[in-house]
């Protein structure tokens, strides 16, 4: 599952899809009505792939995350995200039971149990390992010496020149 090319828009509710890059923006769709439109730089932009929850030890990737929801609910979609808070609360603590109560606001449990439901809507979760290379194509052939011939020097060829010698028969004109 590739969740670098998932944004999420500040302002803007839902989740978005990379379809290409302009100038200075980033054009996206909406997974909710398929609209396209450009997101600026000026706009906090936010990837899936960077997002993580607080948790009592380190904190966890949202792609870990979602994939505790789908374990536990066996690929089906999680409770609905406008659910009361103790409810929403309780949800997340049967599925994620170490995040840090006092900086997880239920707001955040709420965004993240309505994009892992987009999301499995979606068909964009993806939880299979990738697979893995055989180890005989792991093994890497050492590269095989290239014998260059070398060439011993031709010795250059001594010319002597012999010193001109005046021809007498020019020298009697």
């Amino acid at each position: 599952m590739d969740l670098s090319k998932i944004l999420s828009i500040a302002g803007k509710s839902g989740l978005y899809k990379v379809v290409s890059q302009a100038k200075s923006a980033v054009i996206v769709e909406s997974l909710n009505d398929n609209k396209r439109f450009p997101a600026f730089g000026h706009e906090k932009i936010s990837s899936l792939e960077e997002i993580s929850v607080f948790t009592t030890n380190e904190d966890l990737p949202l792609k870990e995350v979602f994939k505790a929801f789908h374990q536990k609910l066996e690929g089906k979609p999680a409770i609905d995200s406008k659910s009361d808070n103790n409810t929403l609360k309780k949800f997340f603590l049967e599925m994620v039971p170490d995040f840090d109560k006092e900086r997880v606001y239920v707001s955040d449990i709420r965004k993240m149990v309505n994009w892992y439901n987009l999301l499995l809507e979606k068909n964009l979760l993806d939880f299979s390992e990738p697979e893995e290379p055989k180890k005989e194509d792991q093994a890497v052939e050492e590269p095989k010496p290239v014998e260059v011939p070398v060439e011993e020097p031709t010795p250059e060829p001594i010319v002597t020149t012999k010193p001109q010698t005046s021809n007498p028969a020019q020298e009697e004109e």
